[in-house]
């Protein structure tokens, strides 16, 4: 049986520090197996660059091979670096990594980001702490949550039909790494050329401008440093779970073969893609372009699979939780890492590459240009409510009284009582009284406004009273039930 969750907000809490301090245990040896070993390139790279007079490309971290592989506008953009130590740079990561976190849930949370609160937004981080690219991110010290904050936020002005500034943040993420490139291709399927024009402009202007900071890096970057893979790492990587990655694992990758699988992707996610778009469905789009980024990339680490994020947005918006959190759940067990030493044979070939499969059936089959859904299935289908019931009035009801009638009977009873100009037609074709059922109609003076007119001042005969405002009581002839009571018999 499952423990109901807590009501009060001293249980709610109570549970959140109870999560936070088990996420925080499993956690905690990540940042001390990684090292922050990419900040430690970052940082490494440019204080020998501002401080020592050494070149961009030729750092290397001390007992290894690998150095910084990024093009020159990403260094340009850590310059504030060489400003801090290491044990600045690491927190000033950490802080800048949780805020672009932070946005990416509000962009793709949307306008229901304020339904959960903070409790569920405390459960929410707790959560994706165990997402492994997630952890990945933070203990290497990566950019990839940075430049996907950048990119998403091109997506939300794109669908809400703010174009005037769409285009800069992926212009920018393009400039600093590689991989966000395909989304300027996105913009180009989509036929929004001028967020494509504007993208391609920030980007060859930010690369102009590392140019002119450090022409001879950028020389050697342009020219040899991005042709070679092996800078990078190993392509036969366990962690690299592209497509290279699983040609790699079964032998030696032939480019041919490479590069037919390569543009058999592209082609359906540039058909997927336009569809999501026609469809007004922008973040399924940046979704799928992001599922492809990741396959055709020559390396794609554990760490960049943080553009599947996207992904996980649109199938609970359409409905599929439940298959989101099982995926979810996959990549949050390191399943990929048990064929770290022998990815060989039918089992090494299906689990070393589990990230890929993902990834690949997201591209697939991922629901785009669908409309969002709040419930499970009974909530898409129409309620059909009984029938309203008819309300009669009884034929012995009494008119409403002036303040409870509408204000269109009111404006034409102050018409009816004022003095009526001479030479023309009296008002007996507007605002005519609804004429209750079984009634005969009224005479035209009396449906003007539905009431009787106000009997003028007579004289009492012998042996009746006076009544209120004037109006003689005496015994009346009797009537139809059907007819109007008089202004008398109202008194």
């Amino acid at each position: 049986m499952t423990p109901a969750p807590p009501r009060t907000d001293r249980g709610r809490l109570l549970l959140v520090l109870a999560l936070v301090t088990v996420v925080t245990v499993f956690t905690a040896t990540v940042p001390l197996l990684r090292d922050w070993f990419d900040l430690r390139v970052y940082h490494g790279t440019i204080d020998s660059w501002v401080h020592h007079g050494g070149r961009i490309y030729d750092y290397r971290v001390p007992g290894t091979v690998y150095g910084f592989t990024y093009p020159p506008f990403a260094a340009v953009v850590m310059l504030p670096m060489a400003l801090l130590d290491l044990h600045t740079a690491i927190a000033a990561a950490l802080l800048l990594n949780l805020a672009a976190l932070a946005l990416i849930l509000r962009l793709l949370a949307g306008p229901a980001w304020r339904r959960h609160g903070w409790y569920g937004w405390a459960l929410t981080a707790c959560v994706l702490a165990l997402f492994e690219p997630l952890r990945d991110t933070f203990s290497f010290g990566q950019v990839n949550l940075l430049l996907l904050a950048l990119v998403l936020t091109d997506a939300a002005l794109l669908a809400n039909g703010r174009t005037r500034w769409a285009g800069i943040g992926i212009g920018l993420a393009a400039a600093i790494k590689l991989t966000p490139a395909l989304f300027i291709g996105l913009l180009l399927v989509a036929r929004r050329w001028r967020a494509a024009a504007v993208a391609t402009a920030v980007a060859l202007g930010a690369t102009a401008l590392a140019a002119s900071a450090d022409p001879d890096a950028s020389r050697f970057y342009w020219t040899e440093a991005l042709w070679d893979t092996n800078r990078v790492g190993r392509l036969g990587y366990v962690s690299n779970q592209s497509v290279q990655g699983i040609l790699a694992r079964l032998g030696e990758p032939d480019r041919a073969v490479w590069a037919a699988v390569v543009v058999l992707l592209l082609g359906v996610w540039a058909l997927r893609a336009r569809r999501a778009v026609a469809a007004g469905d922008w973040m399924a789009a940046f979704a799928l372009t992001g599922l492809a980024a990741c396959l055709v990339s020559p390396i794609t680490w554990v760490h960049h699979l943080v553009w599947l994020l996207p992904s996980f947005a649109v199938l609970i918006r359409t409905g599929r939780a439940r298959i989101a959190g099982t995926l979810y759940a996959v990549l949050c067990t390191s399943v990929v890492w048990l064929w770290f030493d022998d990815a060989s044979g039918v089992d090494g070939f299906l689990g070393s590459n589990t990230y890929a499969w993902i990834t690949l059936g997201l591209l697939l089959w991922l629901p785009a240009g669908q409309q969002p859904r709040t419930g499970g299935p009974a909530a898409a289908a129409p309620v059909r409510l009984p029938p309203r019931p008819v309300r009669r009035h009884p034929r012995s009801a009494p008119l409403p009284s002036s303040r409870t009638r509408p204000p269109s009977a009111r404006r034409t009873r102050r018409r009816a009582e004022s003095p009526r100009p001479v030479g023309r037609r009296p008002w007996t074709r507007r605002g005519n009284p609804p004429v209750r059922p079984g009634c005969p109609p009224r005479s035209p003076s009396r449906a003007v406004s539905g009431l009787p007119r106000t009997p003028r001042s007579r004289r009492l005969p012998e042996g009746s009273s006076p009544s209120r405002r004037g109006c003689a009581r005496r015994a009346a002839p009797p009537r139809r039930a059907c007819c109007p009571p008089c202004w008398c018999s109202r008194s």
